[in-house]
């Protein structure tokens, strides 16, 4: 059951939202901000199926939800009207998931055609604008969430402006985005917005352990995560892991002079496994994900993982009380640490920040992963 009472870690994010409903203040448009895979879409569904209940119940808190004291009202779905079972099942009219994929379903054969990297405006009037006026199938009103809306094209935010403003009656549309700060100010002013933190790395560690990962490796991944559940998850079913321990293992390795070898691998690495998304992706979401895109992706993750390395690397050089992300490799760290001065590790942090932005403007990868090793290797200025 999609439920407010079990969503972990996000006690601050549904206690508003009850607190909302409570007062009868719902907005008509909000704006759920946070990592990825730590609860959005699943608190923006329980939500949804609450509006769209037929019997909703209200009663004191009495310890259900964390984040409300006992005494404080709460509103749940009844889970059990048909609304409810459509919510479940994923098959409710009045229920709408948009996302750039829904371009294939789209009535222009050119728009079905195309590889969507970004949510533009055929999807966004398509799925959202031109029906948001139309009455709803069961009486209750319309909810509408569109993921990854950072995606959006600046012409589609501005054709959503007037729809989020003065939606119908009975309308509900959520924004997920990971960076609330990459949609235009209109748009985000139009919103209410929701943070959402990351969730207790011990939790997610927990899930990991749950999914047969080894100990140490789910460790690291909700370290490295930051406490995304759904983001370490997939980095551990992709095999990310054991390439992070042979990553870290060579770079700690380089001489001064670099080792070309070593770009030759990470980018037939970052191939192999942008070549491996985008059969997941249309395996497990029946999705097209574009090859470009997913190099990008993968070489963006790739250079975390390299920069984690040196920001242990900073934190043994400066003696700074803070666990390392990359315990389960302490060696390789420490000899790092050992090659570079504190400015010089700072140095390299700020380039590898910058490859990985070089990334979205179309650079070649052999040219940033070359780079990235002479960068690994001695610190020198930025080249690219």
């Amino acid at each position: 059951m999609i439920n407010f009472a079990d969503i972990i870690g996000q006690d601050a994010a549904v206690a508003r939202l009850q607190r909302n409903l409570a007062a009868q203040r719902m907005p008509h448009a909000f704006l759920f901000a946070g990592p990825r895979g730590v609860g959005r879409r699943t608190t923006a569904t329980a939500l949804a199926k609450l509006l769209l209940c037929e019997q909703p119940d209200t009663g004191p808190n009495n310890g259900r939800l964390v984040g409300l004291g006992d005494d404080e009202p709460v509103r749940l779905p009844c889970d059990a009207c048909d609304s409810c079972r459509m919510i479940e099942a994923d098959t409710h009219g009045d229920f709408q998931l948009v996302s750039k994929e829904l371009a294939r379903y789209h009535d222009d054969a050119s728009v079905r055609s195309r590889v969507m990297q970004s949510l533009g405006i055929p999807v966004i009037r398509q799925f959202i604008i031109d029906p948001v006026g139309r009455a709803p199938m069961y009486g209750r009103g319309k909810v509408y969430i569109v993921k990854e809306a950072e995606l959006m094209t600046a012409e589609a935010q501005n054709s959503l402006l007037k729809t989020l403003e003065e939606p119908p009656k009975g309308v509900t549309i959520i924004l997920l985005a990971q960076r609330p700060e990459t949609l235009l100010p209109t748009t985000r002013s139009r919103c209410s917005l929701i943070r959402f933190g990351p969730l207790p790395t011990d939790f997610v560690a927990a899930r990991l352990t749950e999914a047969d990962t080894d100990a140490a490796e789910a460790e690291f991944w909700a370290q490295f995560t930051a406490g995304s559940v759904g983001r370490a998850l997939q980095l551990a079913e992709a095999g990310m892991y054991g390439i992070k321990r042979d990553v870290i293992d060579k770079i700690a390795q380089l001489s001064a002079a670099g080792d070309a070898k070593l770009s030759e691998y990470l980018a037939k690495t970052s191939d192999t496994l942008a070549e491996n998304e985008v059969k997941r992706v249309k395996k497990q979401d029946d999705a097209t994900l574009s090859k470009n895109l997913a190099t990008r992706q993968i070489i963006g993750t790739m250079l975390q993982l390299v920069a984690g390395a040196f920001r242990d690397a900073m934190t043994l050089a400066t003696g700074t009380s803070r666990p390392l992300v990359n315990a389960d490799q302490q060696q390789a760290v420490a000899a790092i640490a050992a090659k570079f001065s504190p400015i010089q590790l700072a140095e390299i942090l700020e380039q590898l920040s910058r490859y990985e932005q070089l990334l979205w403007r179309n650079v070649n990868a052999k040219t940033v992963w070359d780079n990235v090793v002479i960068t690994c290797a001695s610190a020198p200025p930025l080249t690219v």
